[in-house]
């Protein structure tokens, strides 16, 4: 047995020799130094010599599966906003899969029902489900929004690469123009726009595009300005990459981030503009169910049938929602891996 003022720390006990009065320890065959197998130490609980890992205490990790349960359970609003727009984009593609009516058919002997289980969200006053209109209205008013959003992303973004990248007077004469376009508001100038363009849902979707190139061209200048003093940017230039080269090969690909984020939000934006035009009476002309025209259709039942103008409404005001939450998080995610 060993002498407890020998024992070395940890626990660990010196090799005995076979021999108690050798002089000298033997050399261990697995050692040199002359310490015990581990084999040979105790494995008492809570003893120093017991070197297996205390699982017991260790936090256990989260079983496979139960990821995706935790981010529900944390984000409920992110998740039930995926979702209401999954639905949304399920209506604008396949509308006749959900709608139980024609759209454009009614019966006069069912005007102005309120909600039921027929008519989920009643009828108007001509017998045509509402429901049903508003599916159908989805593919007009998303087709129109998202060339809002496609016309200001290319035409912005164009325009602030080059601005940013040339910089000089090019520079100096764009953003004197995009203040300009920037001091007016959005809605008034995409009225103004409309009313030289004419009526129609492609217009309407211009007119919108227009109103938010200002925006795009700033952010997107600006990350241009931040990407063009890279290292790897000026080492390419020092090598000979040409301007032209350099400015889609190396700039753009860390300057277009953040305005693809910015089109996610612009894109609730847009649904908003669009459906206050229709509203007005710039969009598609009458029977076609855009989300606007609903509106606009039931302002003169506001008191007799409140749901022609309240459901098409709160399906607008949840689908915006939904893409600004949506597109709130795609930001705080870019935000976290810079």
């Amino acid at each position: 047995m060993s002498d407890p003022a020998t024992t070395l720390p940890g626990g660990l006990a010196p090799h005995e020799p076979s021999d108690p009065g050798a002089p000298g320890l033997p050399p261990g065959p697995d050692s040199g130094l002359g310490f015990a197998p581990v084999s040979e130490l105790g494995s008492e609980p809570g003893s120093g010599s017991d070197l297996r890992p205390d699982t017991a205490s260790r936090p256990g990790r989260p079983r496979r599966g139960t990821g995706g349960a935790r981010a529900i359970i944390r984000r409920p609003g992110l998740t039930l906003s995926v979702l209401f727009l999954v639905l949304v984009l399920a209506w604008a593609l396949t509308p006749g899969a959900f709608a139980p009516f024609d759209p454009l058919v009614g019966s006069p002997k069912d005007k102005l029902l309120p909600p039921n289980g027929t008519y989920w969200f009643g009828t108007d006053h001509l017998g045509r489900d509402l429901f049903s209109r508003v599916v159908h209205g989805a593919s007009l008013s998303l087709t129109a929004t998202a060339l809002a959003v496609l016309v200001g992303f290319l035409a912005g973004s164009s325009l602030g690469l080059l601005s940013g990248y040339l910089g000089g007077r090019f520079d100096d004469a764009v953003m004197r123009c995009v203040d300009v376009l920037l001091s007016i508001p959005g809605l008034l100038l995409s009225l103004a726009v409309v009313t030289v363009l004419g009526f129609g849902t492609l217009n309407v979707a211009v007119a919108v595009g227009v109103a938010a190139v200002a925006g795009f061209a700033r952010v997107m200048r600006a990350d241009v300005l931040r990407a063009r003093t890279q290292v790897f940017v000026e080492a390419a230039e020092a090598l000979g990459v040409g301007r032209w080269r350099s400015l889609i090969r190396h700039v753009l690909p860390h300057a277009v981030g953040s305005v693809l984020v910015m089109a996610a939000l612009e894109f609730g934006t847009a649904i908003l503009a669009v459906s206050s035009l229709s509203f007005l009476g710039f969009g598609a002309p009458p029977p076609a169910p855009e989300w606007g025209s609903l509106v606009s259709e039931g302002r003169n039942y506001l008191v007799s049938a409140w749901w022609l103008t309240t459901l098409p409404g709160a399906v607008i005001v949840l689908t915006m929602l939904a893409t600004n939450r949506v597109a709130r998080a795609l930001d705080t995610g870019r935000g976290d891996d810079r």
